[in-house]
């Protein structure tokens, strides 16, 4: 198509049952940032931008966060992963563990590849693949 040569990806939302808990889990064990936060109360939902980089340049993670909400989300059968590159994902998933963060599927090499992943999975459930770079 043309003319697409200017588009880039801008952010991924997902739905989370506890802000706190989302923010602390994206920030304190994925290093991520808070770049910004509103809140929409004739909506009442706060969304919640997330990232490793300035949102001119850097795609984000936006947590919507529903404040009725009581029961968890569920994911559907379309949602895969979000993924994250680490430079030692065995020392990477190892401080996870130590912290209580679910990892279904240790470190090692991908079926079918080389390439070390892993996947770990945030307070709502959802997957976050690690691959180790560098």
């Amino acid at each position: 198509m043309a003319g697409t040569d200017a588009y880039r990806l801008l952010h991924t939302m997902i739905r989370v049952k506890d802000q706190d808990k989302s923010i602390d889990f994206y920030t304190r064990h994925l290093g991520m940032k808070v770049i910004r936060q509103k809140e929409f109360e004739g909506g009442r939902f706060t969304n919640t931008f997330i990232g490793y980089g300035d949102e001119s340049s850097e795609a984000v993670i936006e947590l919507t966060y529903n404040w009725d909400q009581d029961e968890p989300y569920s994911h559907g059968s379309g949602f895969g992963h979000l993924a994250v590159g680490v430079p030692d994902i065995y020392a990477t998933c190892e401080a996870l563990e130590a912290e209580g963060v679910s990892i279904p599927r240790k470190p090692g090499p991908m079926k079918h590849g080389t390439t070390v992943i892993a996947f770990i999975e945030d307070p709502d459930g959802y997957k976050i693949e690690l691959i180790e770079q560098g």
